[in-house]
C-alpha cells in the first residue's frame, strides 16, 4: 500500500525530498503490484482458460445432443407424414383404377364385347360338350357315326375376337374336314 505523506511544516527542500521519496516509493509499489497482478494472471489465466475450454466443450455437447434430438424428431415427423401421404395417394390411385376398369367394362359391354368371364364360361362349356361328344362316340363306334363325324366340320376354340365375328352365310360353306384335318370326300 502507498505510504502517506507526513506533514512537515518546516523546510521546503526537506518536504520536497520527502514528497519525491514518497511518490517514488508509491510508484515502486504500484509497479510491483502490477507485476504481481500480471504474474498472477499468467498463472491463473492458464487455469481459467482450461476451465473455459471445459465449460465450452460441455455446452457444445449439450447443444449437439439437443440438436440431434430435434433432428430425429423432425425426421420422424417427416417420415410419418410421407407414409400418410403415400398411403392416401395409393388409395386414390386404387379408386381411380377401379373406376376406370368399371367404365371400360361398361363401354365394352355396350359394344357387345364379351368379358373375360363370358369367354371363360364359353370355353368351359365347349370343353364339357367336347368331352360329352367324345364319350358318346366312344360308346357307339359305328361306321355311320364315323361318317357323320367325318362329314361335320371340326370345331376349334376360337380366340376372343374371332368369336365376335359375324357368322358365315350359307353362300360360302367351308369344306368339311375329318378328324385328321384332311378334306372329306363327298
Amino acid at each position: 500500500m502507498a505510504k502517506k505523506m507526513p506533514k512537515t511544516s518546516g523546510n521546503k527542500k526537506q518536504s520536497d525530498a520527502q514528497l519525491s521519496s514518497t511518490v517514488k516509493d508509491s510508484a515502486q509499489q504500484i509497479w510491483l503490484a502490477g507485476l504481481g497482478a500480471f504474474s498472477k494472471a499468467q498463472e491463473e489465466g492458464g487455469k481459467v482458460f482450461e476451465a473455459l475450454v471445459k465449460e465450452g466443450l460441455t455446452i457444445q455437447r449439450k447443444t449437439q445432443a439437443v440438436a440431434e434430438e430435434k433432428i430425429t424428431e423432425a425426421t420422424s415427423r417427416m417420415t410419418t407424414m410421407a407414409s400418410d401421404i403415400g398411403s392416401k395417394a395409393q388409395g386414390q390411385w386404387d379408386k381411380l383404377e377401379n373406376l376406370f376398369e368399371e367404365r371400360v367394362a361398361k363401354a365394352l359391354a355396350r359394344l357387345g364385347v364379351p368379358s373375360a368371364r363370358d369367354i371363360e364360361a364359353l370355353n368351359a362349356r365347349i370343353e364339357a360338350l367336347t368331352q360329352a361328344a367324345a364319350g358318346k362316340a366312344a360308346a357307339a363306334p359305328t361306321k355311320t357315326a364315323a361318317r357323320k363325324a367325318a362329314a361335320r366340320p371340326a370345331v376349334k376354340a376360337a380366340p376372343a375376337k374371332k368369336a365376335l365375328a359375324k357368322p358365315r352365310t350359307a353362300a360360302a360353306p367351308k369344306a368339311a374336314t375329318t378328324a385328321d384335318d384332311t378334306p372329306a370326300a363327298s
